[in-house]
């Protein structure tokens, strides 16, 4: 029977480039454990949107126009909803299968983005954050650090943007902000990784760090 798995999540502001790293991660991870015995998985996901009722509440969270704006802790509530179904759907089943995971954005995205961004009371997003994790919390996150008006440049390079996206630059500096604060709290678990460097820089640099975290997964 398979060791449980781990929950490796990406992080850092719009255009950072965790997608694209994301997907080069799990390439290399699945070669690398190709061999294994026993055989362990790699899988993507990412919050919100990682289960099917999660994709409903991403499209009402990044594509929602009104002229009445969702408000700020009904924002926070709809993230806490999809993280409280992807934890026990998707993450709690994978990890319980020996899968590691790779998440495009978890806790700490909501802590930088409604806490910092948003100005909301962070007790009560730890709160929020303990209900809908049940306890389960990433065992590394990469932290793709970036200037924000680089990120956002990138961003508009792709055509349109979601709601988050459009926020003032403000906001993103302040959710910038909330990421650094969180690294300097807690930096065994949150590891910054330079992400103006080139992408394939910024990829050694990610593999540089599982390799340490995934030792004893990996084969040597």
């Amino acid at each position: 029977m398979n060791s449980p798995g781990k929950l490796i999540v990406f992080e850092g502001v719009e255009g950072s480039g965790k997608t694209t790293q994301i997907q080069a991660t799990q390439s290399w991870l699945q070669e690398l454990l190709g061999s294994a015995t026993p055989k362990r998985d790699v899988s993507i996901t990412r919050e919100p949107g990682g289960t099917q009722l999660g994709a409903k509440l991403r499209s009402l969270l990044l594509e929602y126009r009104s002229e009445a704006p969702i408000l700020s802790t009904t924002e926070l509530l709809l993230y806490a909803a999809d993280r409280a179904q992807h934890v026990e759907e998707t993450l709690k089943v994978a990890i319980a299968s020996g899968t590691i995971i790779l998440c495009d954005r978890y806790t700490h995205s909501t802590i930088a983005y409604q806490g910092y961004g948003r100005g909301l009371d962070l007790n009560l997003i730890h709160q929020l954050n303990a209900i809908a994790t049940a306890g389960l919390e990433s065992d590394l996150t990469v932290w793709l650090d970036l200037d924000v008006a680089v990120g956002l440049s990138r961003t508009r390079g792709r055509g349109s943007n979601d709601r988050i996206e459009q926020e003032a630059i403000a906001f993103h500096r302040r959710v910038q902000q909330g990421y650094l604060e969180l690294a300097r709290q807690d930096p065994r678990r949150i590891v910054r990784v330079d992400a103006s460097l080139s992408e394939s820089e910024v990829r050694q640099q990610i593999q540089m760090i599982l390799r340490q975290h995934l030792a004893e997964l990996l084969p040597r």
